[in-house]
């Protein structure tokens, strides 16, 4: 992927963390309802959450600027979202309604698949530094 794009995507990363902390602080009520029915319904808690996903998509967004910053911060979500999974699969079966277990865990899972190919752009990744070592730039 070519610069250009990965920035793009990294815009898009940091949007959508930033949007679900937004949601989770105006709106707790409306994210627990949602897709948050994991045990008893904690307004403060809900903002805490959604405050970290505040920094967090601000950060990222701050890296598609900054490539130098890159890598750890894609590092930081890769590592966050995958904690994150490994929670949800404990209380998969514990959410309400029902198919809401799977379907958080299914997609934390294929956004932790996009974090990572981000990361691997964002640090080089094995194709491209095969292709560096090819032309003699490493």
């Amino acid at each position: 992927m070519n610069e250009r794009g990965l920035r793009a995507a990294i815009v898009v990363v940091g949007v959508v963390q930033i949007a679900l902390g937004v949601w989770q602080v105006l709106s707790p009520g409306s994210f627990f309802d949602s897709i948050g029915g994991f045990g008893p319904r904690n307004d403060h808690y809900m903002r805490d959450v959604g405050t970290f996903y505040l920094a967090l998509g601000a950060v990222v967004l701050l890296s598609a600027q900054r490539p130098a910053w890159r890598a750890p911060v894609l590092f930081l979500t890769v590592l966050q979202n995958a904690l994150h999974l490994i929670n949800h699969l404990f209380d998969v079966t514990r959410a309400e309604p029902g198919w809401v277990g799977p379907v958080d865990a299914l997609s934390l899972a294929l956004v932790g698949v996009l974090f990572g190919w981000m990361l691997g752009q964002a640090t080089g990744g094995p194709g491209r530094r095969a292709a560096a070592v090819r032309r003699g730039r490493r």
